[in-house]
């Protein structure tokens, strides 16, 4: 601690401008879209590593992590502030090793390059532990309505994450340059070239997704009723009393089939329902059963359910499901959420914990992950659900599109959430995966935000938070698999690796350098070193 004391009053001008930097990055994600500020941020702390050792750059990355991530996942306060300060201390417990490699690699050639592979890096491990991780943050899903945004149909998530980072390092290099051309007074249209080169290479790599094709043609459509049922209360009470939620997507439901029958509304040829749209368990529940039952063979086409389940082997636990209801035959097919949010949907280590944070009681049932894809076959469309939280997942999504999904319904609950920006942050990530996969993307959710992108995601319509509402609309459905589906998590895995070796090397180098040097004085005689 004396040591870290010691360090702040030394250094405490680049602290307070790490801090800043942090700052700086959380309006360029929702819901302020201010998404320049991705590159302000990213020039900004590779112009604060460079210079310095690995253990100050790991100190500088951390000190911008922590009021990032409390800023952007300020909607957590709705649990309590110190989940958020919690959780935001362990993201940006990430960001150390990040600022580190940036110091190290920063005394490299093409250390723009290597700064941006170790960004792709910092996300790759943030988005996989612990818990199977937490991919908020990343810098793509600050741009997924930007010049980069195309570029997620070649290398997904990280690609764009990639071309934003190699940008804001290429800016910091030029920014160098101009500076010291300045301060050796040397600043002239010719020894300013090389600087203005750097900014033009910038300005080149944020142009480039103009040039990469988005697949938006469709082979055909599917007409499409999103219903939002709305809750009576937000927060963590939102389920209210047993039956509540249902019958208000039951009494949504029923208005569109009185709609569909008086001529008003052109009959949909499937109905989407959210995620926890029946907070019972229809095959366990009769009540539940018959009033979903009634609403879908009013409506008379299937209709996606959002509903909680027993697991039908292992008691006390829950499955999150989606549900596909024939208005003849009942419930029938059915996707199982994967990966449940660890601390909301289960708790790990519960025995230990619920000791110690009583609010864990709040979560009384663990939910059980399900093990394949959410590819069904709802009426005319076969649709890939995605649940909630595993948009942001891109090993989930790319699955569900490689097994054969022609659009993709995330069913969502954001009711916990509502009107903190979480929902629009989440919105944001439905976009950028519309453009990764090629496919139109449906967000159906409880309290809202419901909405439909098109393929090359630009949000069509979209509903209000609180609100009950029903969207309809002619969904385009495709069959054409981008680059990123076929090339996977390959592209995550290669640039995170160069990072790490050109870290390695940094280390390495000086080692292979004084070796030859060590060498060529050992076969020396003595004389000749005397002479």
């Amino acid at each position: 601690m004396r040591r870290l004391a010691a360090a702040l009053r030394h250094d405490w001008p680049a602290t307070l401008l790490a801090a800043l930097a942090g700052l700086v990055l959380v309006p360029a994600f929702p819901p302020y879209d201010l998404w320049p500020l991705s590159l302000v941020a990213v020039a900004a702390l590779s112009l604060l590593t460079r210079g310095r050792s690995a253990r100050r750059g790991g100190w500088l990355g951390f000190v911008a992590g922590v009021p990032f991530f409390l800023g952007l996942l300020a909607w957590l306060r709705v649990i309590g502030w110190d989940a958020t300060i919690g959780l935001a201390i362990i993201q940006a417990a990430f960001f150390i090793p990040l600022g580190a490699g940036l110091a190290a690699t920063a005394r490299l050639r093409a250390w723009p390059l290597w700064a941006a592979c170790l960004w792709v890096g910092e996300e790759l491990l943030r988005g996989r532990v612990p818990f199977g991780g937490f991919p908020w943050g990343r810098l793509a899903f600050a741009n997924t309505d930007t010049p980069f945004t195309p570029l997620a149909a070649l290398g997904g998530a990280p690609l764009v994450t990639f071309a934003v980072a190699l940008t804001g390092a290429l800016l910091a290099w030029a920014g160098l340059r101009l500076w010291a051309l300045h301060r050796a007074r040397l600043l002239a249209p010719r020894t300013a070239l090389p600087a203005l080169g750097g900014a033009g290479l910038a300005l080149a790599v944020g142009a480039v997704g103009y040039a990469v094709p988005v697949g938006t043609a469709a082979a055909d459509t599917v007409r499409v009723a999103i219903v939002q049922g709305n809750v009576q209360q937000a927060g963590m009470d939102f389920l209210g009393r047993p039956m509540m939620i249902l019958n208000n997507h039951v009494e949504a439901t029923l208005e569109l089939a009185d709609d569909v029958e008086a001529g008003r509304v052109e009959r949909p040829e499937l109905v989407l329902w959210p995620e926890n749209a029946s907070d019972l368990d229809p095959y366990r529940r009769p009540e539940a059963y018959a009033a979903i039952d009634r609403a879908v063979r009013a409506v008379g086409v299937p209709v996606l359910i959002g509903a909680l389940v027993d697991h039908p082997t292992r008691e006390g636990y829950v499955e999150n499901q989606g549900i596909v209801w024939d208005p003849e035959t009942g419930p029938g097919d059915s996707y199982t959420k994967q990966h449940p949010v660890p601390f909301g949907e289960y708790v790990p280590f519960r025995d230990q914990l619920s000791k110690v944070i009583t609010r864990l009681d709040r979560v009384p049932r663990d939910f059980w992950p399900g093990e394949h894809s959410g590819v069904l076959d709802v009426g005319p469309a076969r649709l890939g659900d995605v649940i909630c939280f595993e948009v942001a997942y891109d090993g989930i999504v790319r699955d569900t599109v490689n097994e054969g999904a022609r659009a993709l319904v995330v069913q969502t609950n954001n009711a916990t959430y509502g009107e903190t920006g979480q929902p629009e942050q989440q919105l944001a990530m439905s976009q950028l995966r519309a453009v990764e996969h090629g496919r139109a993307v449906v967000t159906v959710a409880t309290s809202g935000i419901s909405a439909v992108v098109r393929p090359d995601g630009s949000i069509e319509q979209r509903t209000e938070e609180f609100t009950q509402d029903v969207l309809t609309t002619e969904l385009p459905l495709r069959d054409q698999r981008t680059v990123a589906d076929r090339v996977g998590a390959a592209p995550e895995w290669s640039l995170a690796l160069a990072g790490l070796l050109a870290w390695l090397w940094t280390g390495a180098a000086p080692r292979l350098r004084r070796r030859p040097a060590a060498e060529r004085s050992r076969e020396a005689g003595p004389a000749e070193r005397e002479e």
